[in-house]
């Protein structure tokens, strides 16, 4: 009976969306006073706010790049000449073209300002990179690193569009926690997380980025954070140390 159960379920259950190409952005929606974090999939018809969890962002090897030989690039960590999967921030067929926007109706009519994007975590094999570039003989400007520690903020005008450079080293499965907040027109604020699911690489199966992981903003630079005691648990720990080295003491005596 468990059996057909777990069965019944896994069946249930709706495989994610897998966009590999075309014209995608993330951003904040604002719908009965709820504040959420969705991406925008323009290659539906019509176009659909997606949940980021039911979601995979997938870059083929059609987006491979070698880095340039220019010290200006130096912040991607790779050697010159190395190829790497670079999702452009202007559309290249065959490549997911990924963007934000604030353009929401809900977070127009509510937002008087702009919002605060922020990368708050990152896990993947290697680095994720995200800048933008004014033609191709201006100067990066880096908007977030995973080299770099968290949180990364990013102001965005309130309706706006904007596409980026999206750099990534390794093939691979990357999570990336994104956060929009702001302040809303009544004096109110809000703020909303989602992990973005990427699939970097012809290789990498787009079903393996939806396998429960450790959530993203618990992580460093790559890295987990060591597990903190509950301060009642370490003060006894504390505690039962002090009394083993008085009993050892007397025994030594």
């Amino acid at each position: 009976m468990i059996n057909f159960m777990l069965a019944l379920a896994l069946v249930a259950t709706p495989a994610p969306a897998v966009l590999e190409a075309g014209h995608v952005d993330i951003g904040p929606r604002y719908r009965d006073g709820k504040w959420t974090v969705q991406v925008h999939d323009d290659t539906a018809v019509p176009a659909v706010w997606r949940d980021p969890a039911a979601t995979v962002l997938r870059v083929r090897d059609t987006a491979l790049r070698p880095v340039p030989d220019d010290e200006a690039y130096a912040f991607l960590g790779a050697r010159p000449g190395t190829e790497v999967h670079v999702v452009p921030q202007t559309e290249r067929q065959g490549v997911v073209w990924i963007g934000w926007n604030t353009q929401d109706p809900g977070v127009r009519s509510a937002v008087s300002r702009g919002v605060t994007m922020t990368l708050r975590g990152v896990q993947g094999p290697g680095d994720v990179s995200v800048f933008l570039q004014s033609g191709n003989l201006g100067a990066p400007q880096v908007l977030w690193s995973s080299a770099k520690p968290f949180p990364q903020p990013v102001w965005v005008e309130n309706n706006t569009h904007t596409h980026a450079n999206w750099v990534f080293s390794e093939p691979g499965v990357y999570l990336l926690a994104v956060g929009f907040a702001a302040d809303l027109a009544d004096g109110s604020g809000v703020d909303a997380e989602a992990v973005l699911r990427f699939a970097v690489g012809d290789a990498t199966d787009p079903a393996s980025s939806s396998a429960p992981r450790a959530p993203v903003s618990d992580l460093s630079n790559g890295t987990e954070k060591p597990p903190l005691l509950p301060v009642g648990a370490g003060l006894l720990a504390a505690l039962l140390i002090v009394a083993l080295a008085v009993v050892l003491r007397r025994a030594a005596r």
